[in-house]
């Protein structure tokens, strides 16, 4: 398969994007209906930030019993939607994407707005103030601990914001002894234990966790082979969409992912990925919702800012999550930040996540193409 121009997308890649989650629904939903497809909607309980109505919106290209599937999702960590959404557009709209889906006789799952809560009121979080890939766990079963969160967990959210001169010291001490590597892993793989904390995992299925399942059993019990990419935002240099393994510990799943997306593909069950290891990941899911297909997945990553200022700006809005009496100056300011940590606003930068994108997506396609 050939590498289409994809002219459509790149010539003006800053109009697939949008400033708020009700523009990018509406243009996901217009885009959709361009490109002859109908949208499938999941009402989410809660209304938006301005009050607008929150869905997780599903449309799909190709044949509904294709032998291949391809997910492409947006907004598991709310806010990130913002990229996510503008990539979903932006392929809705291309020509060139949609020959290229024709000819590998695939079909083409959009599921826009995992997390529409999250999406609308900038927060990576679920209404229920969950992380939802880490969400996916058996909740009759005893949960993992993570006991290094436990230690830290007064530092990493404080009772004041900004943080007190001696608890900012504290916190930074931390980082200096333990290094930046470490105390990442502590507060980012998932922790069950503070509800009011940062990448806290849950202790039963989010609304979002339990809508996605649905949307796997509707869409991904007829195929016989599933690829998934999951389009994330935060980690990595600035712009660069990193390739992060979102399977199983599987070597046979990890030696196909590289073939479809070359050897740079990086895993959190080694350690080559930026991201720490995570428990009750979203995409294992696609295990027990589609039993019947060769699953192969990748979270593509795009970078921002540095991890310790993405970590800074979450601890922030947690802070202010817990402090709803907080002024109107601050708040917006603390959620400013948090979306400019996810987002960031610049053509270049949308320039690159398309281009990188479509790039992942047509070697999705051949690897599933592929019998």
């Amino acid at each position: 398969m050939g590498h289409p121009p994809f002219t459509d997308s790149l010539a003006d890649p800053s109009r697939h994007f949008s400033q708020s989650y009700a523009e990018a629904r509406r243009q996901f939903i217009q885009a959709s209906a361009q490109a002859g497809l109908s949208v499938q909607s999941h009402p989410h309980p809660l209304p938006g930030r301005d009050g607008e109505p929150l869905a997780m919106d599903v449309a799909l290209q190709g044949a509904f019993d294709a032998p291949a599937l391809l997910i492409v999702s947006s907004a598991c960590h709310g806010v990130e939607g913002y990229c996510g959404s503008g990539v979903q557009v932006a392929m809705l709209r291309d020509r060139a994407w949609h020959d290229a889906v024709a000819d590998a006789g695939v079909a083409v799952l959009y599921v826009h707005a995992l997390n529409p809560y999250g999406f609308s009121w900038w927060r990576r979080t679920t209404h229920e103030n969950v992380d939802l890939n880490r969400n996916f766990h058996d909740f009759s079963q005893p949960l993992p601990a993570n006991a290094a969160y436990e230690r830290i967990a007064s530092l990493v959210v404080p009772d004041t914001w900004p943080p007190s001169a001696e608890m900012q010291a504290a916190f930074n001490r931390l980082v200096t002894e333990q290094g930046q590597q470490a105390v990442q892993h502590a507060i980012t793989s998932g922790q069950h234990t503070h509800p009011d904390g940062l990448f806290y995992s849950g202790r039963s299925a989010t609304w979002s966790h339990e809508s996605l399942r649905r949307v796997l059993r509707d869409h991904g019990r007829r195929c016989q082979r599933l690829g998934w990419i999951d389009v994330h935002t935060g980690l990595g240099p600035l712009g660069v969409g990193e390739r992060i393994f979102a399977c199983r510990d599987d070597a046979a799943a990890l030696e196909r992912a590289r073939r479809w997306w070359g050897p740079g593909l990086t895993s959190i069950y080694d350690g080559s990925s930026t991201s720490a290891r995570l428990t009750g990941m979203m995409w294992l899911a696609a295990y027990e919702e589609c039993p019947q297909a060769e699953y192969t997945g990748i979270a593509l990553e795009y970078g921002t800012v540095p991890i310790l200022d993405l970590i800074d700006a979450m601890r922030a809005d947690q802070w202010l999550q817990n402090h709803p009496s907080a002024s109107p100056e601050q708040r917006a300011a603390i959620k400013l930040r948090l979306r400019d940590a996810f987002y960031v606003d610049t053509p270049s930068w949308k320039l690159q996540v398309l281009q990188q994108a479509f790039e992942a997506g047509l070697q999705t396609l051949a690897g599933l193409r592929q019998p």
